[in-house]
C-alpha cells in the first residue's frame, strides 16, 4: 500500500509542485483545502481534498491514516496591515498543524520555513548556521516566519521527528497567484518594467524545492534546517536572462530606492486608509535595498538537492505564463 502524505499548502505555487512530485513518486496525497481556495492547479489530479483551517481544532481527524506531513501552507503579504493574519495563519498555524500531527501518529514531518526566516547576512552569503537577530527582519512576513519556525523547534524539543526546509526564491510552473519573482517576470512579458532596483536575490528552479521536501523526508537529520536554493544573482542579470530567452528587451536604467520607498509609504499610510488600491508595499521596497544571498551546499550535500540551470526555471516560467494566457 502506497505511503500518503498529507500537504497543506497544495493549492499553491510551492505545494503544486510538490503535489505532483509525490504522485509521480507513488506516494498517496491528502491535501487540505480552505472553502475559497482556488483549485486551478490541482485540478485533474489524483488527490484526496479535505476541506479545512490550519487554525481548525479538528485537523488531527483529517490526518488520521497519513504517514508524513509537509506542511508548506503560509499566508505571504508585505502589506503592514496584514500583520495579524500573518501571526494568526504562519505562527498558531504552524502551532496547531504540529499538534494536529503529534496527536494522529504522523511519522515524519517537513516543514516549510523560508530563508526569510534566517534573514540577511549584510555584505555576506547566509548559511543554515546564520541567524539574523528577530528585530532585524524586516516585515511581518519574515518575523512571522522566524516565529513559525520557533514552533517546530519547540515541537522538535519535545520529541517530534521533523525537518526544516528554507527554500529561497524558487521559480517555474504553477505560480499562479504569482509569487513577487514570477510578477517580475510577468511585467517584464507585458513590457511594464522600465526600471529597475540595483539588488539581488537566490534563485531556484520550483521542481528542485519540491525535491528538497521529498530528499528532507527520505534523507533530512530531524532538527535541522536545510536552505533549498540555487544561485545568486543581480536582478538585472534576472532580467538580461529574460531578455535572452525571450528576445524583448531589458530595462537599462536603475532607479534609486527613495523613490519606490515614497510611492509605498503613500500607498500605505494614505491610500490604504481610505479603502484605495494600491501597488507596492514599503516592506517590499525595504527588502529590495539588501543583497538577499543564501549558501544551499549543505542541502546539495547532504540530501543531493538538485540544481537545474536558472535559465531553465526561467524559462520554464514564461512558457507557464504565455501558456495560461498571463502574459
Amino acid at each position: 500500500m502506497a505511503p500518503t502524505a498529507f500537504v497543506t499548502g497544495g493549492t499553491g505555487f510551492v505545494g503544486a509542485n510538490l503535489v505532483r512530485l509525490l504522485l509521480d513518486q507513488g506516494y498517496a496525497v491528502r491535501a487540505l483545502i480552505r472553502p475559497n481556495s482556488r483549485l486551478d492547479n490541482l485540478q485533474g489530479l489524483p488527490v484526496e481534498l479535505v476541506a479545512g483551517d490550519l487554525t481548525d481544532a479538528n485537523l488531527a481527524t483529517h490526518m488520521h491514516g497519513c504517514n508524513y506531513l509537509f506542511h508548506v501552507a503560509a499566508h505571504y503579504s508585505l502589506w503592514r496591515k496584514d500583520r495579524d493574519v500573518l501571526y494568526q495563519s504562519n505562527v498558531v498555524g504552524t502551532r496547531n498543524v504540529l499538534a494536529a500531527a503529534r496527536a494522529a501518529g504522523i511519522e515524519r514531518t517537513v516543514y516549510t520555513s523560508s530563508v526569510a526566516a534566517i534573514g540577511v547576512k549584510v555584505g555576506g552569503i547566509a548559511d543554515e548556521t546564520y541567524q539574523s537577530p528577530v528585530a532585524q527582519l524586516i516585515g511581518a512576513y519574515k518575523k512571522s516566519k522566524y516565529w513559525a519556525e520557533q514552533e517546530a523547534i519547540q515541537a522538535i524539543a519535545t520529541g517530534q521527528d521533523i525537518v526544516i526546509v528554507n527554500p529561497s526564491t524558487p521559480i517555474g510552473p504553477w505560480d499562479i497567484k504569482p509569487t513577487p519573482t514570477g510578477d517580475i517576470v510577468l511585467r517584464f512579458l507585458r513590457r511594464q518594467m522600465p526600471f529597475y532596483l540595483n539588488t539581488g536575490l537566490n534563485l531556484v528552479h520550483v521542481q528542485d524545492v519540491a525535491w528538497g521536501h521529498l530528499l528532507a523526508l527520505q534523507k533530512g537529520k530531524t532538527g535541522d534546517r536545510y536552505i533549498l536554493g540555487h544561485q545568486n544573482l543581480l536582478l538585472k542579470t534576472m532580467l538580461d536572462r529574460l531578455a535572452d530567452l525571450t528576445g524583448l528587451p531589458a530595462p537599462q536604467q536603475s532607479i534609486p530606492a527613495w523613490i519606490p520607498l515614497t510611492v509605498a509609504w503613500c500607498d500605505e499610510t494614505l491610500l490604504t486608509p481610505l479603502g484605495k488600491k494600491t501597488s507596492v508595499s514599503v516592506d517590499s521596497v525595504r527588502m529590495a535595498t539588501q543583497l538577499m544571498y543564501y549558501d544551499s551546499t549543505k542541502a546539495v550535500r547532504e540530501l543531493g538537492l538538485p540544481q537545474t540551470p536558472i535559465v531553465t526555471a526561467l524559462q520554464d516560467a514564461v512558457e507557464y505564463f504565455v501558456h495560461q494566457n498571463y502574459a
